[in-house]
């Protein structure tokens, strides 16, 4: 029986696409039909406009029927994170405080790099407002849901696209990462996200969480996600903080799925985490895999203390700073426990952050040193599985702000390293388990290699969600 189109990969529509066995347009009603199907379940979507959709979905099946097909994506339905600038729909990052009229007529580099490369925009997903924490729900769009058990949390801040691609509702999708905000939904919804290297992928307006944050790509395999590389890495000089280009093919890069050139540290807790038992046996596991490929792998601990309150002051400066010119009217509108945050970082004295600076510099400092010897890190994506969706953190947890259970994400988005969440495992429960890859900075090729190979020898792509369906 031939595979249902929603559970196809980009890498599979564009082989169809060219063979003429499936058009563009087949393709995007069919994503578009399980849009309509599932996301009453799980609150993915923020913005759905199919007129527009289906429009550039017949200007690619023209182009293929012409013999005019551009570019490395052409016809492929991608789900845009709502904090990406698109020119034809409104950006409102989860906030009420935007004027939907004043982001019109703009667009994100990555967003331009998709359309030269022929994309079909599905829509925009959900985040919380201003993409402040590891949970979607915001003022505008309310409470997105975990595909898996929409009771529980997809994470976030781009849980909506998490959701999506887990569901079939599209086989790409971007998200942005300022501490863990593509890995996080990647591990709760069971799906691949990378942090590229910080400046990879071009990213305009700047953040504004600064030289925490990076853009990047969501999908069903590693296949798809160092095909989106390939399209996501072109320059855009916008971005002052952009790598010179390297042209690196990442599909190329992930072909050689012998790892034996390859030394491997893992962590099950990076010396200080209290690990859930089921992920560190899924953890186990995946070292045993890795050995099988040819790596040498290898137990070592980093030996940096948690950085948490440097993050901290970091992170909730950056909120403070989107919201430097809002006022309070405005501030009411807005999630109270964002204007929080930033109130209290508001306080914060230019030597507190200073300090966070410093730490983040001895921590980049010593991951430089610690790649030195070994080519990646291997640690849990996440310290837990999903919890109850609506809340900041689970249930009687120690603390009350979302860092507190991602120990294992934050740290890197200080040092600007690729890492990549990668599925390798369920919890007794049925609920996905992430395997975090973690690189030296500008080596996301091997990062990929690594993701891929271990993808290849242990798959659960075969797996979806029970509000999949049976076609998966």
């Amino acid at each position: 029986m031939q595979q249902a189109i929603p559970g196809m990969t980009a890498q599979q529509l564009l082989t169809q696409y060219r063979d003429g066995s499936l058009s563009p347009l087949e393709v995007t009603r069919a994503m578009l039909d399980q849009i309509k199907r599932l996301d009453g379940d799980v609150n993915a979507w923020c913005l759905v406009d199919e007129e527009t959709t289906l429009r550039h979905a017949r200007e690619s099946e023209q182009r293929y029927i012409s013999g005019t097909a551009t570019g490395l994506l052409d016809g492929v339905p991608v789900a845009v994170k709502d904090v990406f600038l698109t020119p034809m729909w409104p950006t409102l990052k989860g906030s009420k405080t935007i004027d939907p009229k004043s982001t019109l007529d703009k667009e994100a580099p990555s967003v331009a790099a998709l359309a030269r490369h022929g994309y079909v925009p599905l829509g925009k997903t959900t985040t919380p407002e201003f993409g402040w924490k590891g949970v979607t729900d915001n003022p505008v769009d309310g409470i997105s849901r975990n595909p898996w058990d929409p009771d529980l949390t997809p994470g976030g801040s781009s849980g909506g696209s998490g959701a999506a691609v887990a569901l079939g509702m599209g086989p790409l999708a971007l998200g942005t990462d300022a501490g863990g905000s593509i890995r996080i939904p990647a591990s709760f919804c069971g799906i691949v996200g990378l942090k590229p290297t910080f400046g990879e992928v071009p990213h305009w307006p700047s953040s504004p969480f600064g030289t925490l944050a990076h853009a990047g790509p969501m999908t069903w395999t590693v296949e798809d996600c160092a095909l989106m590389m390939n399209v996501l890495t072109e320059p855009d000089h916008r971005d002052i903080n952009a790598l010179p280009r390297r042209n690196i093919d990442y599909l190329d890069a992930i072909s050689n799925v012998d790892l034996s050139d390859l030394r491997i540290a893992y962590s099950a807790n990076l010396g200080y985490v209290d690990v859930d038992p089921d992920i560190g046996r899924a953890l186990a596991e995946a070292v045993a895999v890795l050995r099988s490929l040819g790596a040498t792998v290898v137990e070592a601990d980093p030996g940096f203390v948690d950085p948490l309150a440097a993050f901290g002051h970091l992170f909730y400066s950056g909120a403070a700073n989107a919201m430097r010119d809002l006022g309070k009217q405005k501030r009411e509108l807005m999630d109270p426990q964002l204007v929080a945050v930033a109130e209290k970082a508001g306080k914060l004295s230019m030597l507190d952050y200073l300090g966070a600076v410093n730490v983040r510099n001895a921590l980049t400092e010593r991951m430089a040193g610690f790649h030195r010897k070994y080519d990646l890190l291997l640690t849990p994506t996440l310290p837990i599985t999903a919890f109850r969706a609506g809340r900041e953190v689970p249930e009687d947890w120690p603390s009350t702000r979302w860092p507190s259970w991602t120990p294992f994400t934050y740290p890197f988005n200080m040092t600007g390293q690729p890492a990549l969440s990668v599925p390798c495992g369920f919890d007794g429960k049925g609920l996905p388990i992430g395997l975090q890859l973690v690189g030296r900075r500008y080596d996301d090729a091997t990062v990929l290699r690594a993701g891929a190979a271990y993808q290849q020898a242990a798959p659960l792509t075969h797996r979806r969600p029970a509000l999949f369906g049976e076609n998966a």
